[in-house]
């Protein structure tokens, strides 16, 4: 029983820290912000870690989710901290200086091409290798969270990045001058090295960029190309390049004076919630990415084989960038011992390459990593 369960005196709804309670009522309600739409993966995950959340308490604990309407993506870590939302979906890169030692590892995702990291499965071993990271071998990583009055309880990936384009971009010749859209920094500077020009630009704007010739290429997920509707405006897909996930997401922050005022059951349920509901959405982008690529063919898109010029070229990028990441976090974040920190998470990709090898469904994703890692998190003292 928590603090929250011994007021039971009043009619009206308090708001006791943040957690919402409403007198008589036998739940407590975790308030989730997403910057999702309804209906999307990222809001659907949500949904789904709120009705784990209230089956794994007995109906003790739900979560009320609030999509794309209480807090937008650049909203939702200070509206965490400020407790406006008990919990959310962080989007880390869009606080470079919060996070520098979780933002470190998540850029390193394209070390998923080239380490030997299944490709169909990229993300759901980058997921599980972030939060192996920060659980395990990352005290700095729960800090800084922790400095933003947040605690740490899932992450969750795209599926593999990837150029799709209003023309043919398969080899160096065909890179040069090109004009595409990225997504964080070490994509700007494959673009860049390979003859490109990087352009940052808003997911919402890249449809009327695309159409009207101001980008030649995005680079991100197939299933984006759904989300986003631009499977309208692209003709031509390279699925071998760059390559890397988009994995800088914390998929439920919550914030800590909440997760203080939980029992340890409470904070047990909330990770193994949270582990259930970042299976899904990882595992949705990792399904939805195979469905529009198999439907590229009837939509008149045309799907290119790389280059073995290209492909080479993007391995050597790689090796070059990995420790150009660590200096440039040392050198801008002061982040100590960069390179044993990309040493662990490199070690780390590969154990979960194996762990979800043959994984098959967001359920049995889910139970990997609660059996693995999650269920191992000792809440007795985790963030506290």
């Amino acid at each position: 029983m928590t603090f929250l369960k011994t007021i039971t005196s009043f009619a009206a709804p308090v708001v006791l820290g943040s957690l919402l309670f409403t007198a008589g009522a036998s739940a407590e309600t975790i308030t989730h912000a997403t910057g999702y739409p309804p209906n999307t993966i990222g809001a659907n995950g949500a949904e789904t870690f709120a009705g784990a959340l209230e089956e794994l308490s007995g109906g003790e604990m739900d979560a009320k989710v609030y999509a794309s309407s209480l807090l937008s993506f650049s909203e939702t870590s200070p509206g965490i901290r400020d407790g406006m939302a008990d919990s959310g979906f962080v989007l880390m890169s869009y606080y470079p200086k919060e996070f520098p030692v979780s933002n470190l590892a998540a850029e390193l995702s394209m070390l998923v091409k080239l380490d030997d990291v299944q490709d169909s499965t990229a993300g759901l071993a980058f997921m599980g290798a972030l939060a192996d990271f920060v659980f395990n071998y990352c005290d700095e990583c729960v800090d800084e969270f922790a400095a933003q009055n947040q605690v740490f309880t899932s992450a969750s990936a795209s599926d593999n990045y990837m150029l799709q384009c209003n023309k043919p971009v398969t080899n160096l010749a065909q890179m040069e001058g090109k004009r595409i859209r990225t997504s964080g920094p070490h994509w700007a500077r494959w673009v860049e090295h390979l003859g490109g020009t990087p352009v940052t630009m808003s997911v919402s704007d890249q449809y009327e960029a695309l159409n009207q010739g101001v980008l030649d290429c995005t680079i991100s997920s197939g299933i984006d190309m759904d989300i986003f509707k631009i499977k309208e405006v692209v003709t031509d897909l390279t699925p071998g390049v760059p390559g890397g996930v988009y994995g800088a997401t914390a998929f439920n922050n919550i914030n800590r004076d909440v997760w203080k005022g939980l029992t340890e059951d409470e904070r047990r349920n909330v990770l193994h919630a949270s582990a259930i509901g970042a299976a899904r959405v990882s595992m949705d982008y990792h399904i939805g990415a195979a469905r529009e690529m198999a439907a590229a063919d009837s939509r008149d898109i045309n799907v290119h084989e790389p280059s073995e010029e290209l492909l080479q070229a993007t391995q050597a990028f790689i090796k070059t960038d990995i420790p150009r990441i660590a200096s440039n976090y040392t050198e801008r974040h002061g982040v100590e011992a960069a390179d044993e920190k990309v040493a662990k998470f490199r070690e780390l990709l590969a154990k979960w390459s194996d762990l979800v090898r043959d994984v098959d469904s967001a359920d049995a994703l889910a139970e990997i990593y609660w059996d693995e890692l999650y269920s191992k998190v000792d809440v007795s003292s985790y963030a506290l």
